[in-house]
């Protein structure tokens, strides 16, 4: 793999939020925003056209909530919400996930080390604080599976999580690109966990660019090592990008 180059104006820039954007923390409202995140993705957005979203498996009110007052167009919980460009809200039909929230909370009343993330068409088992639980986990959750097959179980960083099996960020992707301010430009990707793998088989083809954040096998040919690394990148994006707008 080899360091991503800097944009081009053209580019439209998807991007995970943690573990990309931000350090993964112990619980997803422990995580820490960077002081100048917020500005850099404003001023990122107006120099790629307006060509830029978060891609990510949290709700879009929680993005909102951590980049307050910046409103990005989002795909959230894997693209089952899209916020595009217009403001304008999609949401794919839901399946009720009220069974495999009280799967995952009754396991989790009997192991306090562990944390339900419930979302609107699925729920995500945290076990960060008790790694030792790992395979406990598994196998609640695939058992929550059983009957279901609309929903599918994935496997990232410290959680299992349970969410409608037709939908992921590759999807999401697809659908800002057939869309202003996205639709002609070349895509860009950055993500760490596997769940963004589905974007990086989607952007690759398409001619953009894949970059992987941190350690672990990818399709991405292009890896930066930490969220920080990724800051320094966009920044080094934005000034790139700035400059040639004064030169042009």
């Amino acid at each position: 793999m080899q360091l991503p180059p800097p944009l081009a104006g053209n580019s439209a820039l998807f991007l995970d939020f943690d573990g990309t954007l931000v350090a993964l923390a112990a619980t997803p409202e422990a995580i820490v925003v960077p002081p100048t995140l917020v500005s850099l993705l404003d001023e990122l957005r107006e120099r790629v056209g307006g060509a830029l979203a978060i891609v990510t498996g949290r709700p879009i009110e929680s993005i909102d909530r951590f980049l307050d007052p910046l409103r990005l167009p989002v795909a959230g919980e894997h693209g089952v919400q899209r916020r595009d460009a217009r403001g304008q809200m999609q949401e794919r039909p839901a399946f009720d996930p009220a069974p495999i929230v009280g799967v995952a909370e009754a396991l989790a009343r009997e192991h306090p080390g562990l944390l339900v993330e419930p979302k609107h068409s699925g729920v995500s088992l945290h076990y960060r604080s008790a790694p030792e639980l790992e395979s406990v986990c598994r196998a609640v959750m695939e058992s929550a599976l059983t009957g279901r097959p609309q929903f599918e179980l994935i496997h990232g960083k410290f959680v299992f999580e349970i969410k409608p099996a037709s939908i992921n960020k590759g999807s999401a992707i697809q659908s800002f690109m057939r869309e202003a301010p996205f639709a002609g430009r070349v895509p860009v990707f950055a993500g760490d966990d596997t769940t963004d793998e589905t974007g990086f088989a989607v952007v690759q083809p398409a001619g953009g660019v894949a970059i992987k954040v941190g350690a672990g096998p990818s399709l991405a040919t292009h890896r930066l090592e930490s969220s920080m690394a990724v800051l320094d990148w966009l920044r080094t994006t934005r000034d790139s990008l700035t400059q040639g707008s004064a030169t042009s």
